[in-house]
Protein backbone atom coordinates (compact mmCIF):
# COMPACT_ATOMS: atom_id res chain seq x y z
CA UNK A 1 0.00 0.00 0.00
CA UNK A 2 1.20 3.31 -0.46
CA UNK A 3 2.50 5.49 1.42
CA UNK A 4 2.89 9.03 2.86
CA UNK A 5 6.73 10.45 1.79
CA UNK A 6 8.67 10.79 4.31
CA UNK A 7 10.30 13.61 5.46
CA UNK A 8 8.84 16.01 2.29
CA UNK A 9 9.65 19.04 3.20
CA UNK A 10 13.19 18.80 3.71
CA UNK A 11 16.04 19.91 2.05
CA UNK A 12 19.06 18.02 1.22
CA UNK A 13 21.70 19.28 3.39
CA UNK A 14 24.64 16.92 1.54
CA UNK A 15 25.78 18.59 -1.66
CA UNK A 16 27.87 17.92 -4.61
CA UNK A 17 29.16 20.95 -6.46
CA UNK A 18 27.20 22.47 -3.89
CA UNK A 19 23.87 21.67 -5.38
CA UNK A 20 21.62 18.82 -3.86
CA UNK A 21 22.80 15.30 -4.70
CA UNK A 22 18.79 14.38 -6.15
CA UNK A 23 19.81 17.25 -8.89
CA UNK A 24 22.31 15.02 -10.36
CA UNK A 25 20.19 11.98 -10.27
CA UNK A 26 17.70 13.77 -12.18
CA UNK A 27 20.26 14.64 -14.80
CA UNK A 28 21.70 11.48 -15.35
CA UNK A 29 18.28 9.93 -15.91
CA UNK A 30 17.42 13.33 -18.03
CA UNK A 31 20.40 12.58 -19.75
CA UNK A 32 19.43 9.40 -21.20
CA UNK A 33 15.93 10.23 -21.88
CA UNK A 34 17.30 13.25 -24.32
CA UNK A 35 20.07 10.40 -25.16
CA UNK A 36 17.09 8.25 -26.79
CA UNK A 37 14.41 11.18 -27.87
CA UNK A 38 17.38 13.28 -29.95
CA UNK A 39 18.83 10.45 -31.79
CA UNK A 40 15.45 9.04 -33.01
CA UNK A 41 15.22 12.79 -33.74
CA UNK A 42 18.08 13.08 -35.50
CA UNK A 43 17.01 10.33 -38.24
CA UNK A 44 13.23 10.71 -37.97
CA UNK A 45 13.14 13.50 -41.06
CA UNK A 46 15.56 11.09 -43.44
CA UNK A 47 13.61 7.93 -41.73
CA UNK A 48 10.61 9.82 -43.20
CA UNK A 49 11.20 10.95 -46.45
CA UNK A 50 14.02 7.80 -47.40
CA UNK A 51 12.46 4.66 -45.89
CA UNK A 52 8.71 5.72 -45.64
CA UNK A 53 9.00 7.48 -48.71
CA UNK A 54 7.17 10.70 -47.74
CA UNK A 55 7.83 14.22 -49.58
CA UNK A 56 9.20 16.78 -47.59
CA UNK A 57 6.18 18.43 -47.21
CA UNK A 58 4.31 15.63 -45.55
CA UNK A 59 7.25 14.64 -44.02
CA UNK A 60 7.64 18.12 -42.39
CA UNK A 61 4.36 18.24 -41.40
CA UNK A 62 4.54 14.57 -39.84
CA UNK A 63 7.75 15.82 -37.68
CA UNK A 64 5.77 19.05 -36.64
CA UNK A 65 2.55 17.37 -35.38
CA UNK A 66 4.62 14.50 -33.66
CA UNK A 67 6.82 17.13 -32.09
CA UNK A 68 3.78 19.54 -30.88
CA UNK A 69 2.58 16.12 -29.83
CA UNK A 70 5.14 15.31 -27.44
CA UNK A 71 4.85 18.89 -26.19
CA UNK A 72 1.04 19.05 -25.52
CA UNK A 73 0.95 15.85 -23.30
CA UNK A 74 2.73 17.44 -20.60
CA UNK A 75 -0.18 19.61 -19.71
CA UNK A 76 -2.34 15.83 -18.83
CA UNK A 77 0.55 14.55 -17.76
CA UNK A 78 1.47 17.56 -15.26
CA UNK A 79 -2.24 17.52 -14.71
CA UNK A 80 -2.45 14.04 -13.35
CA UNK A 81 1.11 14.61 -11.27
CA UNK A 82 -0.41 17.31 -9.51
CA UNK A 83 -3.85 16.01 -8.44
CA UNK A 84 -3.41 12.12 -8.31
CA UNK A 85 0.07 10.60 -9.08
CA UNK A 86 2.79 12.55 -7.80
CA UNK A 87 5.85 13.71 -9.81
CA UNK A 88 8.50 10.50 -9.26
CA UNK A 89 5.34 8.27 -10.42
CA UNK A 90 4.73 10.15 -13.25
CA UNK A 91 8.04 10.14 -14.41
CA UNK A 92 8.47 6.47 -13.47
CA UNK A 93 5.72 5.35 -15.86
CA UNK A 94 6.60 7.68 -18.49
CA UNK A 95 10.14 6.08 -18.54
CA UNK A 96 8.26 3.01 -19.11
CA UNK A 97 6.38 3.89 -22.05
CA UNK A 98 8.81 5.68 -23.46
CA UNK A 99 11.32 2.37 -23.37
CA UNK A 100 8.66 0.30 -24.62
CA UNK A 101 8.36 2.99 -27.87
CA UNK A 102 11.94 3.59 -28.68
CA UNK A 103 12.36 0.00 -28.70
CA UNK A 104 9.12 -0.41 -31.42
CA UNK A 105 10.93 1.79 -33.28
CA UNK A 106 13.62 -0.37 -34.24
CA UNK A 107 11.11 -2.30 -36.15
CA UNK A 108 11.22 -0.76 -39.57
CA UNK A 109 9.39 -3.45 -41.90
CA UNK A 110 10.19 -3.22 -46.01
CA UNK A 111 9.56 0.28 -45.83
CA UNK A 112 7.25 2.56 -48.70
CA UNK A 113 4.23 2.50 -47.75
CA UNK A 114 3.31 -0.79 -46.29
CA UNK A 115 0.19 -0.42 -43.98
CA UNK A 116 1.02 -2.81 -41.44
CA UNK A 117 4.49 -1.56 -40.64
CA UNK A 118 3.50 2.45 -41.21
CA UNK A 119 0.82 1.07 -38.34
CA UNK A 120 4.27 0.00 -35.73
CA UNK A 121 5.71 2.74 -36.65
CA UNK A 122 2.72 5.19 -36.10
CA UNK A 123 2.06 3.28 -32.60
CA UNK A 124 5.75 3.32 -31.37
CA UNK A 125 5.53 7.53 -31.91
CA UNK A 126 2.12 6.89 -29.60
CA UNK A 127 4.17 5.70 -26.86
CA UNK A 128 6.75 8.18 -27.04
CA UNK A 129 4.24 11.00 -26.93
CA UNK A 130 2.28 9.84 -24.32
CA UNK A 131 5.63 8.63 -22.26
CA UNK A 132 7.49 11.96 -22.66
CA UNK A 133 4.06 13.64 -21.51
CA UNK A 134 4.36 11.92 -18.03
CA UNK A 135 8.01 12.69 -17.90
CA UNK A 136 9.02 15.85 -19.40
CA UNK A 137 7.52 18.31 -17.33
CA UNK A 138 7.30 16.50 -13.74
CA UNK A 139 11.30 15.56 -13.50
CA UNK A 140 11.74 19.81 -14.47
CA UNK A 141 9.25 20.12 -11.29
CA UNK A 142 11.54 17.71 -9.24
CA UNK A 143 14.27 20.01 -10.18
CA UNK A 144 12.62 23.19 -8.65
CA UNK A 145 11.13 21.31 -5.56
CA UNK A 146 14.77 20.32 -4.26
CA UNK A 147 15.32 24.25 -3.58
CA UNK A 148 13.51 26.84 -1.71
CA UNK A 149 11.98 29.22 -4.00
CA UNK A 150 14.00 32.35 -2.80
CA UNK A 151 17.07 30.19 -3.46
CA UNK A 152 19.69 31.63 -5.38
CA UNK A 153 21.21 28.58 -6.67
CA UNK A 154 17.74 27.84 -9.13
CA UNK A 155 19.46 29.32 -11.93
CA UNK A 156 22.42 27.66 -12.16
CA UNK A 157 20.42 24.49 -11.13
CA UNK A 158 18.67 24.20 -13.90
CA UNK A 159 21.21 25.55 -16.24
CA UNK A 160 22.93 22.19 -15.11
CA UNK A 161 20.39 20.27 -15.54
CA UNK A 162 19.77 21.58 -19.45
CA UNK A 163 23.63 20.58 -20.00
CA UNK A 164 23.00 17.15 -18.55
CA UNK A 165 19.81 17.25 -21.11
CA UNK A 166 21.92 18.14 -24.12
CA UNK A 167 25.02 15.74 -23.05
CA UNK A 168 22.58 13.41 -24.01
CA UNK A 169 21.13 14.76 -26.84
CA UNK A 170 24.39 14.94 -28.07
CA UNK A 171 25.47 11.13 -27.43
CA UNK A 172 22.27 10.25 -28.88
CA UNK A 173 22.37 12.39 -32.34
CA UNK A 174 26.24 11.48 -32.66
CA UNK A 175 25.48 7.27 -31.72
CA UNK A 176 22.27 6.50 -33.13
CA UNK A 177 22.28 8.82 -36.15
CA UNK A 178 26.22 7.51 -36.99
CA UNK A 179 23.99 3.71 -36.84
CA UNK A 180 21.11 4.71 -38.12
CA UNK A 181 22.39 6.03 -41.95
CA UNK A 182 25.42 3.94 -41.69
CA UNK A 183 24.24 0.41 -40.70
CA UNK A 184 20.16 0.53 -40.51
CA UNK A 185 17.82 2.49 -38.97
CA UNK A 186 16.78 -0.50 -37.16
CA UNK A 187 20.36 -0.24 -34.99
CA UNK A 188 19.99 3.82 -34.74
CA UNK A 189 16.75 3.39 -33.07
CA UNK A 190 17.59 0.40 -31.25
CA UNK A 191 20.73 2.22 -29.25
CA UNK A 192 17.92 4.94 -28.69
CA UNK A 193 16.15 2.25 -26.77
CA UNK A 194 18.74 1.28 -24.80
CA UNK A 195 19.52 4.61 -23.59
CA UNK A 196 16.16 5.22 -22.51
CA UNK A 197 16.42 1.98 -20.64
CA UNK A 198 19.48 2.89 -18.97
CA UNK A 199 17.80 6.21 -17.96
CA UNK A 200 14.86 4.35 -16.60
CA UNK A 201 17.24 2.09 -14.29
CA UNK A 202 18.78 5.48 -12.95
CA UNK A 203 15.98 7.31 -11.81
CA UNK A 204 15.08 4.01 -9.92
CA UNK A 205 18.13 3.47 -8.11
CA UNK A 206 18.33 7.31 -7.20
CA UNK A 207 14.61 7.62 -5.57
CA UNK A 208 16.19 7.50 -2.06
CA UNK A 209 18.57 10.62 -2.55
CA UNK A 210 15.19 12.80 -3.81
CA UNK A 211 14.55 13.27 -0.25
CA UNK A 212 10.78 12.80 -0.55
CA UNK A 213 10.13 15.07 -3.10
CA UNK A 214 7.29 14.37 -5.60
CA UNK A 215 6.00 11.97 -4.30
CA UNK A 216 1.77 12.22 -4.48
CA UNK A 217 -0.35 14.88 -2.78
CA UNK A 218 -3.17 11.91 -0.96
CA UNK A 219 -1.06 8.93 -0.81
CA UNK A 220 -3.48 7.37 0.67
CA UNK A 221 -6.58 8.18 -1.95
CA UNK A 222 -4.06 6.72 -4.91
CA UNK A 223 -4.07 3.25 -3.04
CA UNK A 224 -7.88 3.11 -2.70
CA UNK A 225 -10.11 0.97 -4.86
CA UNK A 226 -12.20 2.36 -7.91
CA UNK A 227 -14.87 0.02 -9.37
CA UNK A 228 -12.16 -2.97 -7.54
CA UNK A 229 -9.15 -1.07 -8.99
CA UNK A 230 -6.28 0.46 -7.29
CA UNK A 231 -7.19 4.13 -8.55
CA UNK A 232 -3.09 3.95 -9.33
CA UNK A 233 -3.60 1.52 -11.94
CA UNK A 234 -6.55 3.55 -13.28
CA UNK A 235 -4.49 6.42 -14.25
CA UNK A 236 -1.34 3.98 -15.38
CA UNK A 237 -4.82 2.65 -17.95
CA UNK A 238 -5.40 5.78 -18.98
CA UNK A 239 -2.10 6.43 -20.16
CA UNK A 240 -2.71 3.77 -22.29
CA UNK A 241 -6.03 4.93 -23.83
CA UNK A 242 -3.88 8.28 -24.52
CA UNK A 243 -1.65 6.26 -26.39
CA UNK A 244 -4.08 5.10 -28.59
CA UNK A 245 -5.63 8.67 -28.88
CA UNK A 246 -2.51 9.71 -30.18
CA UNK A 247 -1.62 6.83 -32.27
CA UNK A 248 -4.81 8.36 -34.43
CA UNK A 249 -3.45 11.70 -34.54
CA UNK A 250 -0.34 11.65 -35.50
CA UNK A 251 -2.26 9.79 -38.60
CA UNK A 252 -4.35 13.39 -38.91
CA UNK A 253 -1.64 15.87 -38.88
CA UNK A 254 -4.55 18.46 -40.02
CA UNK A 255 -6.56 17.82 -36.78
CA UNK A 256 -3.34 18.51 -34.38
CA UNK A 257 -3.53 22.15 -34.94
CA UNK A 258 -7.22 22.04 -34.39
CA UNK A 259 -6.26 20.64 -31.07
CA UNK A 260 -3.42 22.63 -30.50
CA UNK A 261 -6.11 26.37 -31.16
CA UNK A 262 -8.68 24.97 -28.80
CA UNK A 263 -6.69 23.64 -26.10
CA UNK A 264 -4.90 26.27 -25.87
CA UNK A 265 -7.67 28.28 -25.86
CA UNK A 266 -9.25 26.44 -23.19
CA UNK A 267 -5.99 26.49 -21.01
CA UNK A 268 -5.04 29.82 -20.74
CA UNK A 269 -8.50 31.03 -20.41
CA UNK A 270 -8.57 28.31 -17.19
CA UNK A 271 -5.33 29.99 -15.79
CA UNK A 272 -6.31 33.44 -16.07
CA UNK A 273 -9.77 32.49 -14.60
CA UNK A 274 -7.90 31.16 -11.94
CA UNK A 275 -5.34 34.11 -11.51
CA UNK A 276 -8.13 36.68 -11.58
CA UNK A 277 -10.69 35.03 -9.27
CA UNK A 278 -8.92 33.00 -6.90
CA UNK A 279 -5.08 34.14 -6.65
CA UNK A 280 -3.74 37.10 -4.16
CA UNK A 281 -2.43 40.36 -6.28
CA UNK A 282 1.02 39.54 -6.57
CA UNK A 283 0.31 35.63 -7.47
CA UNK A 284 -1.55 36.72 -9.95
CA UNK A 285 0.71 39.35 -11.48
CA UNK A 286 3.50 36.50 -11.84
CA UNK A 287 1.14 34.26 -13.75
CA UNK A 288 0.78 37.42 -16.08
CA UNK A 289 4.54 37.46 -16.26
CA UNK A 290 4.67 34.03 -16.94
CA UNK A 291 2.23 33.88 -19.74
CA UNK A 292 4.16 36.64 -21.52
CA UNK A 293 7.34 34.44 -21.34
CA UNK A 294 5.28 31.50 -22.45
CA UNK A 295 3.84 33.25 -25.48
CA UNK A 296 7.22 34.60 -26.33
CA UNK A 297 8.65 30.90 -26.57
CA UNK A 298 6.28 30.12 -29.07
CA UNK A 299 7.94 32.19 -31.79
CA UNK A 300 11.32 31.38 -30.95
CA UNK A 301 10.30 27.64 -31.05
CA UNK A 302 8.78 27.75 -34.50
CA UNK A 303 12.11 29.57 -35.76
CA UNK A 304 14.78 27.00 -33.47
CA UNK A 305 12.94 23.60 -34.37
CA UNK A 306 14.32 24.30 -37.71
CA UNK A 307 17.02 22.19 -36.86
CA UNK A 308 15.44 18.84 -37.12
CA UNK A 309 13.74 19.51 -40.10
CA UNK A 310 14.18 21.92 -42.94
CA UNK A 311 18.48 22.67 -41.54
CA UNK A 312 18.47 18.57 -41.24
CA UNK A 313 17.35 18.74 -44.76
CA UNK A 314 19.53 21.35 -45.87
CA UNK A 315 22.63 19.98 -44.17
CA UNK A 316 22.03 16.87 -46.06
CA UNK A 317 21.33 18.08 -49.19
CA UNK A 318 23.41 21.49 -50.30
CA UNK A 319 26.28 21.34 -47.31
CA UNK A 320 29.97 19.91 -48.15
CA UNK A 321 29.92 17.75 -45.31
CA UNK A 322 33.07 15.81 -46.12
CA UNK A 323 30.93 12.45 -45.99
CA UNK A 324 29.79 12.60 -42.78
CA UNK A 325 26.24 11.73 -41.95
CA UNK A 326 23.64 14.73 -42.19
CA UNK A 327 22.21 13.33 -39.08
CA UNK A 328 25.60 13.72 -36.88
CA UNK A 329 25.24 17.67 -37.26
CA UNK A 330 22.40 17.83 -35.13
CA UNK A 331 24.54 16.89 -32.16
CA UNK A 332 26.45 20.60 -32.62
CA UNK A 333 24.14 22.41 -30.93
CA UNK A 334 24.11 19.89 -28.54
CA UNK A 335 28.10 20.02 -27.83
CA UNK A 336 27.53 23.65 -27.88
CA UNK A 337 25.31 23.92 -24.88
CA UNK A 338 27.11 21.16 -22.96
CA UNK A 339 30.21 23.41 -23.66
CA UNK A 340 28.70 27.22 -23.05
CA UNK A 341 26.12 25.71 -20.47
CA UNK A 342 28.28 26.10 -17.50
CA UNK A 343 29.93 29.46 -18.85
CA UNK A 344 26.44 30.95 -18.94
CA UNK A 345 24.93 28.98 -15.07
CA UNK A 346 28.75 31.24 -13.96
CA UNK A 347 27.56 34.96 -15.93
CA UNK A 348 24.32 35.04 -14.55
CA UNK A 349 25.94 34.11 -10.79
CA UNK A 350 28.42 37.13 -11.71
CA UNK A 351 26.56 39.59 -12.71
CA UNK A 352 23.76 39.13 -10.28
CA UNK A 353 26.24 39.75 -7.91
CA UNK A 354 26.92 42.63 -9.74
CA UNK A 355 23.29 44.24 -9.96
CA UNK A 356 24.11 43.60 -13.54
CA UNK A 357 22.11 40.68 -14.39
CA UNK A 358 19.46 40.97 -17.17
CA UNK A 359 15.78 40.06 -15.99
CA UNK A 360 14.15 37.05 -17.78
CA UNK A 361 12.00 38.69 -20.39
CA UNK A 362 15.36 40.55 -21.29
CA UNK A 363 17.00 37.22 -21.79
CA UNK A 364 14.08 36.24 -23.84
CA UNK A 365 14.68 39.12 -26.26
CA UNK A 366 18.61 38.80 -26.62
CA UNK A 367 17.44 35.07 -27.71
CA UNK A 368 15.39 36.23 -30.50
CA UNK A 369 18.04 38.31 -31.44
CA UNK A 370 20.74 35.55 -31.46
CA UNK A 371 18.23 33.02 -33.46
CA UNK A 372 17.60 35.84 -36.02
CA UNK A 373 21.24 36.53 -36.74
CA UNK A 374 21.79 32.85 -37.18
CA UNK A 375 19.62 32.17 -40.46
CA UNK A 376 20.92 35.67 -41.39
CA UNK A 377 24.31 34.58 -41.12
CA UNK A 378 23.40 31.19 -43.15
CA UNK A 379 21.73 33.00 -45.96
CA UNK A 380 24.44 34.82 -45.84
CA UNK A 381 27.04 32.27 -46.40
CA UNK A 382 25.19 30.18 -49.20
CA UNK A 383 25.76 30.58 -52.63
CA UNK A 384 22.87 29.88 -54.19
CA UNK A 385 23.42 26.20 -56.58
CA UNK A 386 27.09 25.57 -54.41
CA UNK A 387 27.31 23.31 -52.11
CA UNK A 388 27.30 25.77 -48.55
CA UNK A 389 30.89 25.30 -46.39
CA UNK A 390 29.71 23.68 -43.23
CA UNK A 391 31.45 26.20 -41.25
CA UNK A 392 28.08 28.33 -41.53
CA UNK A 393 26.40 25.14 -40.45
CA UNK A 394 28.31 25.49 -37.17
CA UNK A 395 27.76 29.17 -37.07
CA UNK A 396 24.41 29.16 -37.15
CA UNK A 397 23.81 26.52 -34.42
CA UNK A 398 26.57 28.79 -32.42
CA UNK A 399 24.02 31.71 -32.59
CA UNK A 400 21.18 29.38 -32.07
CA UNK A 401 22.34 27.55 -29.05
CA UNK A 402 23.49 30.91 -27.30
CA UNK A 403 20.01 32.15 -27.79
CA UNK A 404 18.65 28.87 -26.37
CA UNK A 405 21.05 29.24 -23.06
CA UNK A 406 19.18 32.62 -23.25
CA UNK A 407 15.30 31.55 -23.14
CA UNK A 408 14.79 27.70 -22.50
CA UNK A 409 16.70 27.00 -18.73
CA UNK A 410 16.05 30.44 -17.73
CA UNK A 411 11.84 29.71 -18.86
CA UNK A 412 12.32 26.53 -16.94
CA UNK A 413 13.37 27.88 -13.95
CA UNK A 414 11.15 31.26 -14.20
CA UNK A 415 8.20 28.78 -14.69
CA UNK A 416 9.00 26.76 -11.62
CA UNK A 417 9.74 30.63 -9.53
CA UNK A 418 6.28 32.61 -10.57
CA UNK A 419 3.75 29.92 -10.13
CA UNK A 420 2.18 29.33 -6.68
CA UNK A 421 2.68 25.62 -5.18
CA UNK A 422 -0.42 23.94 -6.23
CA UNK A 423 0.05 24.92 -9.78
CA UNK A 424 3.12 24.28 -10.08
CA UNK A 425 3.26 21.31 -12.52
CA UNK A 426 0.12 23.09 -14.21
CA UNK A 427 2.19 25.98 -15.46
CA UNK A 428 5.54 23.83 -16.32
CA UNK A 429 2.87 22.22 -18.52
CA UNK A 430 2.05 25.38 -19.98
CA UNK A 431 5.27 26.03 -21.02
CA UNK A 432 5.72 22.86 -23.07
CA UNK A 433 2.73 23.40 -24.65
CA UNK A 434 3.74 26.45 -25.90
CA UNK A 435 6.39 24.14 -27.75
CA UNK A 436 4.33 21.99 -28.63
CA UNK A 437 2.43 25.30 -30.58
CA UNK A 438 5.79 26.28 -31.42
CA UNK A 439 7.03 22.98 -32.89
CA UNK A 440 3.43 22.87 -35.01
CA UNK A 441 4.36 25.74 -36.76
CA UNK A 442 7.96 25.02 -36.90
CA UNK A 443 6.41 22.24 -39.31
CA UNK A 444 4.08 24.01 -40.95
CA UNK A 445 7.26 26.48 -41.49
CA UNK A 446 9.44 23.37 -42.76
CA UNK A 447 7.25 22.41 -45.46
CA UNK A 448 7.05 25.78 -46.83
CA UNK A 449 10.43 24.94 -47.71
CA UNK A 450 9.51 22.09 -49.53
CA UNK A 451 12.44 22.08 -52.39
CA UNK A 452 10.69 19.04 -54.17
CA UNK A 453 8.32 21.68 -55.80
CA UNK A 454 10.90 23.81 -56.62
CA UNK A 455 12.46 23.38 -60.39
CA UNK A 456 15.64 22.40 -60.05
CA UNK A 457 18.16 21.74 -56.89
CA UNK A 458 19.25 25.48 -56.80
CA UNK A 459 15.91 26.39 -57.24
CA UNK A 460 14.71 24.42 -54.06
CA UNK A 461 18.11 25.74 -52.01
CA UNK A 462 17.13 29.51 -53.05
CA UNK A 463 13.42 28.85 -51.63
CA UNK A 464 14.92 27.41 -48.41
CA UNK A 465 16.89 30.42 -48.19
CA UNK A 466 14.55 32.96 -48.72
CA UNK A 467 12.00 31.86 -46.27
CA UNK A 468 15.33 31.75 -43.80
CA UNK A 469 16.07 35.24 -44.61
CA UNK A 470 12.18 36.32 -43.68
CA UNK A 471 12.12 34.27 -40.51
CA UNK A 472 15.27 35.91 -39.58
CA UNK A 473 14.55 39.37 -39.86
CA UNK A 474 11.15 38.26 -38.06
CA UNK A 475 13.15 37.54 -35.02
CA UNK A 476 15.37 40.44 -34.88
CA UNK A 477 12.01 42.46 -34.90
CA UNK A 478 10.30 40.37 -31.80
CA UNK A 479 13.62 40.40 -29.78
CA UNK A 480 13.85 44.45 -30.15
CA UNK A 481 10.19 44.37 -28.99
CA UNK A 482 10.80 42.27 -25.79
CA UNK A 483 13.80 43.67 -24.71
CA UNK A 484 11.85 47.20 -24.74
CA UNK A 485 8.60 45.91 -22.84
CA UNK A 486 10.92 43.48 -20.45
CA UNK A 487 11.01 46.36 -17.56
CA UNK A 488 7.17 46.13 -17.40
CA UNK A 489 7.45 42.38 -17.24
CA UNK A 490 9.85 42.36 -14.55
CA UNK A 491 8.23 44.40 -12.58
CA UNK A 492 4.72 42.03 -12.56
CA UNK A 493 7.38 39.08 -11.36
CA UNK A 494 7.48 40.75 -8.31
CA UNK A 495 10.58 39.66 -7.17
CA UNK A 496 11.37 41.81 -4.35
CA UNK A 497 8.51 39.86 -2.56
CA UNK A 498 8.80 36.40 -3.33
CA UNK A 499 8.95 33.84 -0.97
CA UNK A 500 9.26 30.32 0.45
CA UNK A 501 6.10 28.14 0.50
Amino acid sequence: MATAAPDASTFDTKTILGHPRGLFVLFFAEMWERFSYYGMRALLIFYLTKHWLFSDKDASVIYGAYTALVYITPVIGGYIADKYLGQRKAVLYGAVLLTFGHFMMGFEGTGGQDPAALNIFWLALAFIIVGSGFLKANISVIVGQLYPRTDVRRDGAYTIFYVGINLGAAMGALLCGYLGETYGWSYGFGAAGFGMLLGLLVFIWGKPLLMGKGEAPDAAKLAAPVAGIKFEWLLYLLGIVIVGICWWLVQNQAVVGGVLGLSGAILVSYILYTSVLKLPAEDRDRIFAALFLILGSILFWALFEQAGSSLNLYTDRYVDRGGVPASVFQSINSIYIVTLGPLFAALWVWLGRKGMEPSAPAKFGLAMLQLGIGFLILVAGAANGVMTPVLFIFLIYLFHTTGELCLSPVGLSAMNRLAPAHMASLIMGTWFFASATGNFVAGLIAAATGSESASGEGAGQQTVLDVYSTIGWIAIGAGVAVILISPLIKKLMHLDTLKDA
